[in-house]
């Protein structure tokens, strides 16, 4: 049955909803699009995909709808409209966003209201995993829906956690959230203190390679950061975003996260001139001028 399904896909024309759009028509589904800037999903339609101009032409008859937009917000904005019309008798909401915990409980409560089943499914990865179909997804929902969607997730994910009732995916997201922005400004900020020292900052690529200090996410984002490429893989602004989730859910709990706080407030001072460019460009904010 799922081969036969369509998904109506929210936010088809982001760094991320594009490649997924498109891996998912390149594996048989039906795919319908719909974003907010509709320019940036009409390269889809040489994949099959049909782009439409609203959420609501998008959703109609549409067996699986799934958001990929940039915050609650703009879910909680376009799920509404899809919801005005007539998804499939058994619609699944396939919410793929990072939109943080209080975000993922307003998603339930509509889900809830108009008797929609919900599945939260947060992923790890950015603009390259996601055209290759390399994602890892973090999702939680009815454990009766797992067959149903295993499928879908196959087509833009290279691994699946199941983590339990809805919500649990968006829990574990931003908890490897915290870590993705302490390795990405801890790089930037070990790079800007190089290049003011008057060294190389390759020299530091050099000294951890092989060793227990060595991730594959510093040498990248290192050798981008020393080619100043900040070409965007995802962008300082939505990792800003993203961080101040994370002291959200911080929050909630009495938690004191001193480092991620001073990360989110130090991302937020280069969106200004540098948001659109990738994260890495937070260290233009530390580099000397």
């Amino acid at each position: 049955m799922a081969d036969k399904e369509t998904i109506a896909v929210l936010g088809a024309g982001g760094t991320m909803g594009l490649p997924m759009a498109r891996n998912l028509a390149r594996a048989g589904f039906g795919v319908r699009a719909w974003n907010r800037s509709p320019d940036k999903a009409q390269p889809l339609a040489d994949d099959g995909v049909q782009v439409l101009d609203s959420p609501a032409k998008a959703a109609r008859g549409a067996d699986v709808i799934l958001t990929m937009l940039a915050d609650a917000d703009a879910v909680l904005e376009s799920m509404p409209q899809a919801l005005s019309t007539e998804p499939a008798g058994e619609a699944v909401w396939l919410q793929m966003s990072t939109i943080g915990e209080s975000g993922t409980e307003r998603c339930i409560a509509l889900a809830r209201e108009h008797g929609l089943e919900f599945v939260d499914a947060p992923v790890l990865g950015t603009k390259q995993p996601a055209e290759q179909g390399r994602l890892v997804i973090l999702a939680s929902g009815p454990d009766r829906l797992k067959q149903r969607l295993e499928p879908i997730f196959d087509a833009v994910g290279q691994r699946t956690m199941w983590l339990g009732g809805a919500g649990q995916g968006t829990k574990l997201k931003l908890v490897t959230n915290a870590w993705i922005v302490a390795i990405v400004e801890g790089a930037a900020e070990a790079m800007a203190l190089a290049e003011g020292e008057g060294l190389d900052p390759q020299l530091l690529l050099e000294a951890v390679k092989g060793g227990p200090l060595d991730l594959p996410y510093l040498q990248m984002k290192g050798q981008a950061i020393i080619a100043r490429d900040f070409t965007p893989s995802f962008t300082l602004k939505l990792a800003a975003k993203d961080a101040g989730l994370v002291e959200e859910a911080a929050r909630r709990r009495n938690l004191e996260l001193p480092v991620v706080s001073a990360i989110r407030r130090r991302m937020e001072q280069g969106i200004s001139e540098h948001g659109d460019k990738d994260m890495s460009a937070t260290f233009l904010t530390s580099a000397a001028a």
